[in-house]
């Protein structure tokens, strides 16, 4: 089971981070972090952790998943087209193609959203409209006819590498991994989405609303 993660400079951590504490519990799960060489240390999105890529993007060329994160990094990279072509490729060889938070930029940029209803960061919404996909304020979105599952901002991401683990094994497995991590959230405030956040929380991010 190869799931492979593009590192690129200015992912956000818990993008990755979060999805890969379920996925390698996968059985013979093999992590890839795929870089532009292998060895080299990419920072995220605020330069305070960095990720050592385990191989050179060039050289892996297939996944059964294949997971990209989102980040400051995300929305630059749009623009590249060696880092568009190679999702493109290696999406054709997967048996799921993800997304977290902005990631879902990189794949609506390669064309794989087009016309397909998904999520992001709610800050990214019309620039993932802007790629001809429908935006959902879903936490999860699956199209298992085209191998696609696209997951909502940053925390929203293990969630679907809950979601994934039961598509690749079982609920009982993703149940059990869920529970390995002892995954319970009870945050102490209900401020996490637009729909639910005080003026004064949104106000702190520039967030005006209508």
């Amino acid at each position: 089971m190869r799931i492979v993660f593009p590192l690129f400079d200015g992912f956000t951590a818990l993008d990755l981070v979060g999805p890969y504490e379920i996925l390698r519990m996968l059985p013979g799960a093999e992590i890839v972090l795929a870089g532009e060489r292998a060895g080299q240390a990419v920072p995220d999105g605020v330069n305070g952790l960095s990720l050592v890529a385990t191989h050179a993007r060039a050289e892996v060329r297939a996944a059964d998943v294949l997971l990209v994160p989102g980040g400051p990094g995300a929305r630059r990279d749009v623009d590249d087209p060696a880092l568009l072509e190679w999702i493109t490729a290696v999406h054709a060889t997967t048996r799921w193609t993800a997304s977290v938070c902005t990631g879902a930029l990189l794949l609506g940029a390669a064309g794989l959203l087009t016309g397909k209803a998904a999520t992001t960061h709610w800050s990214a919404v019309r620039e993932l409209e802007s790629y001809g996909a429908t935006y959902t304020p879903e936490r999860v979105v699956t199209h298992p006819g085209d191998r696609l599952i696209i997951g909502a901002g940053v925390s929203a991401g293990i969630d679907l590498a809950l979601t994934l683990a039961a598509q690749l094994t079982s609920p009982a497995h993703a149940q059990a991994y869920q529970l390995g991590l002892e995954y319970d959230p009870r945050p102490p405030y209900d401020a996490g989405s637009l729909a639910k956040a005080p003026a004064e929380a949104k106000a702190l991010l520039g967030v005006v609303d209508g």
